[in-house]
């Protein structure tokens, strides 16, 4: 077994597809890939606190920023060439119809799963798109806080609350929720993946390798599978 070389901190939200990828990497006879999945901010967090990181693939630029400014990512390295979309999921057996965002101010939606609104990028991009539609103050009281996109997801999946507001790519992996609406890309909010060089990565020759192998042909159709934006 190949000793495990590179150790990637990564957005929940990008789990299947990087497994997929680092699996192919290594098939390859690239090194081998370790992750921690988590939400950005706990993972930015752990960083900070000296966790022993090689990458950061973060959910959005605010988490990258913070590190960057703290001196610790490594210059020149960090890039963003994903990005995904917002929508509303609920229980595939639920009756409920959701037309709009406006819906989940209503009365008969009781419940909305969602990341911490104030930190994990998924809950701070829907915080935002509900307070430039104008409902946040009522949707806020209805709120189910959750650790991240994927602990939303199983709150709805478990059928404990009404709603959920997740990435479309984590609504694509389950089976057991059903998407009933998608926030326009248009519309929505400007939602980016930045991906860097953690400053003193101890395995920096293959970390690096690898943070040019996401941006291959080969990493960038397993994003798109996956139901990822790819920028260009």
């Amino acid at each position: 077994m190949k000793e495990i070389l590179v150790l990637v901190f990564a957005a929940a939200s990008l789990t299947d597809a990087l497994k997929e990828i680092a699996a192919s990497w290594e098939n390859a006879g690239g090194e081998r890939i370790a992750f921690n999945f988590a939400s950005s901010s706990t993972l930015a967090r752990q960083i900070r606190e000296g966790a022993p990181a090689d990458l950061f693939l973060s959910a959005d630029e605010a988490q990258m920023d913070g590190l960057e400014k703290a001196g610790l990512v490594e210059a020149g390295t960090r890039r963003s060439t994903l990005s995904n979309t917002l929508v509303v999921v609920v229980p595939a057996d639920s009756p409920l119809r959701i037309a709009s965002e406006r819906d989940l101010a209503e009365a008969r939606v009781g419940t909305v799963a969602l990341a911490e609104p104030t930190s994990v990028p998924v809950g701070v991009y829907s915080k935002k798109f509900f307070e430039r539609a104008g409902i946040w103050n009522a949707v806020s009281s209805k709120i189910v806080p959750t650790e991240n996109a994927r602990a939303t997801l199983a709150a709805v999946e478990s059928g404990n609350v009404d709603a959920g507001v997740v990435y479309r790519t984590d609504a694509l992996t389950s089976k057991r929720v059903r998407i009933a609406f998608e926030v326009p890309a248009a519309s929505g909010p400007a939602i980016s993946y930045p991906f860097a060089l953690v400053k003193g990565a101890s395995r920096e020759a293959a970390a690096r390798k690898f943070l040019e192998y996401l941006s291959s042909r080969a990493a960038r159709e397993v994003f798109v599978r996956y139901g990822f934006l790819v920028k260009d």
